[in-house]
């Protein structure tokens, strides 16, 4: 790793290449200064990120101009330097897409020998690659973009790094598949009123948890993040700052949300006095288990006061549903609604981005027209019901 040091705002980096035939080191140094406005926290990890950006830029510049890096090499080398950038769940998810799916075509090649063709090429080969969770029976258009994502991260910091002279995945040169439409999938008020009577029959921590998802409009992972420590019982507030994962043969782990943000929610009276409810149950529960008790303060948890696994709500969800004749619909939904119910409320829309932690507005938009379109069928409905005409058809 680099040598980083601090030079009043600007860091110096140096990187060690060994030693010369007189037995002298050999080093080469650059200098980054942050740009204002940056907090401390996003300093530390941007000059983390270019000292391990200039030593890959010293080590493989000189075998670049050899044209002798083949993609698999790199990619090595790429994974290795966004360990600083990206989350462990991340980074297997990266190391998955580039294993399975680009290395396949890309893997053999040497990174200038790589065009544009070769990449529309990789392009249309995962457009036809089969998949079960797909209606057509292949990889979903959103999902060969996101694979094209990864593709063009790689190519971005060869190029960067000055190991290739044109990124074959810029501008328009790539014809990517065209995005289906997404329905925002909510509930209406009638089948939430039915949920919320249904969900009296229910053990209180999934009562809670369904209260506290529409509530709070958190992901899956946020709500299963929570601790009791989040939340202001005096305030009404809570504190979303984490969230957990699982991955295979692993514990359960807490990364950080989705923008890297906490976001601070404030919930109705009835919900916190549900949620003190609900601790004063899991202490009794916990009291009664003594030292088989392997929790840590989590609010939503399995027997054993573990953190509830990330993809119980789903199917806790779904086997709710069920039970009681209802629309099925994903656990997801309840989000959607939350964000749906604010704005046809008249909350303003940067207060629902916030609450929901979105970094863009457009992002939101996307409830502004599930509501236009809610309003046009309940007037198609209306049209069907009252309209003297077409009765006298």
């Amino acid at each position: 790793m680099a040598t980083i040091r601090k030079r009043g705002n600007s860091y110096t980096l140096i990187v060690s290449l060994g030693y010369d035939t007189n037995g002298k080191k050999i080093t080469r140094s650059c200098t980054y200064k942050p740009e204002k406005g940056m907090t401390a926290r996003q300093i530390e990890k941007e000059v983390q990120r270019q000292a391990v950006l200039f030593e890959e830029q010293c080590k493989y510049g000189q075998a670049a101009a050899n044209g002798k890096i083949k993609f698999d090499e790199y990619v090595k080398q790429y994974l290795e330097s966004a360990k600083n950038t990206l989350s462990e769940y991340e980074q297997k998810h990266y190391e998955r897409i580039i294993k399975n799916h680009i290395s396949p075509v890309l893997g053999h090649m040497k990174l200038k020998d790589i065009t544009p063709v070769h990449i529309q090429h990789l392009v249309n080969e995962l457009q036809e690659k089969p998949s079960s969770k797909s209606k057509t029976g292949k990889l979903a258009p959103a999902t060969v973009r996101r694979y094209f994502t990864v593709v063009q991260s790689i190519f971005h910091s060869a190029y960067k790094l000055g190991i290739i002279g044109i990124n074959p995945t810029d501008g328009d040169r790539i014809t990517l598949p065209r995005l289906q439409e997404k329905t925002t999938e909510i509930f209406t008020r009638e089948e939430l009123s039915a949920i919320f009577s249904y969900l009296d029959k229910e053990p209180l921590q999934f009562k809670v948890l369904v209260h506290l998802a529409i509530n709070s409009g958190c992901r899956r992972g946020e709500l299963v993040g929570l601790k009791w420590s989040d939340i202001n019982f005096n305030t009404g507030v809570i504190t979303v700052q984490r969230s957990n994962y699982k991955m295979t043969g692993q514990p359960i782990k807490s990364k950080e949300t989705k923008t890297g943000k906490r976001r601070y929610i404030t919930l109705p009276p009835y919900c916190i006095a549900l949620l003190k409810r609900y601790r004063a149950e899991q202490t009794k529960q916990r009291f009664a288990l003594g030292d088989k008790w392997q929790g840590d303060n989590w609010i939503f948890i399995q027997a054993d006061g573990a953190p509830m696994y990330p993809t119980t709500p789903t199917l806790q969800f779904s086997d709710f549903l069920k039970k009681y004749n209802l629309k099925h619909r994903k656990f997801h939904a309840l989000r959607h609604t939350s964000a749906t119910l604010l704005l046809s409320s008249g909350t303003n829309i940067k207060n629902v981005a916030s609450r929901l932690g979105h970094t863009q507005l457009k992002t939101t938009d996307r409830y502004v027209h599930a509501l236009e379109d809610a309003d046009r069928a309940a007037a198609n409905t209306f049209e069907t019901m009252f309209n003297p005409l077409k009765k006298m058809a």
